[in-house]
């Protein structure tokens, strides 16, 4: 069997909430084998040791040593480590020199989706969600600014790939990141 040579080593997957960032990490893991590490899961571990509810407290209860710290251990796995799925809001933004990783964006352009897609993950009603979401991303950003200056994180010039899920399933968004990393010159026999 002959080695494949793909376009990147590893990739991060970056989203908004409710953009389809856990599904696409979780079907490319499946898919490739590689492995995935989760930052949000890597959070929650993080918060309930701490005694800390992020969904009433928010991003602003954890130190920002704490939020320094994660964003380290993301460099330093990717710089170290090839195939690995790295999902994580910041992901792309801080790997943005690293040319040999993938730096995938979802987006979805229907707020609406975004909401109801929170509303079945989080079994909530629809205004929950939108306060969910609002209050969320505001202090994210607001923390990330703080340690990271003025910038739009999700801004389509720190990615290689932006894809909008509004407009793209679950299977079509893993195939476009597949033929991003190289799959798609793969000839079968």
């Amino acid at each position: 069997m002959t080695a494949i040579k793909l376009s990147y080593d590893s990739l991060t997957i970056s989203g908004k909430i409710g953009v389809g960032s856990t599904t696409l990490s979780r079907s490319l893991e499946e898919l490739l084998n590689w492995k995935y590490i989760n930052v949000g899961q890597i959070q929650r571990q993080y918060d309930q040791e701490q005694g800390i509810n992020e969904n009433l407290q928010g991003a602003m209860s954890r130190s920002d040593e704490h939020e320094k710290e994660i964003d380290d251990m993301a460099l330093k796995v990717l710089q170290n480590e090839k195939q690995v799925i790295f999902e994580a809001w910041l992901a792309g933004f801080l790997t943005r020199d690293m040319k040999h990783v993938l730096k995938v964006l979802l987006v979805c352009s229907n707020e609406a989706v975004r909401i109801d897609r929170v509303v079945n993950r989080e079994n909530t009603n629809i205004e929950t969600a939108k306060r969910y979401i609002k209050q969320r991303e505001e202090e994210n950003v607001t923390k990330w600014q703080k340690l990271y200056g003025n910038h739009d994180f999700w801004s389509p010039e720190y990615y290689d790939l932006v894809i909008d899920t509004y407009g793209s399933g679950p299977m079509e968004t893993t195939g476009i990141v597949l033929d991003k990393l190289g799959y798609k010159n793969v000839k079968k026999t």
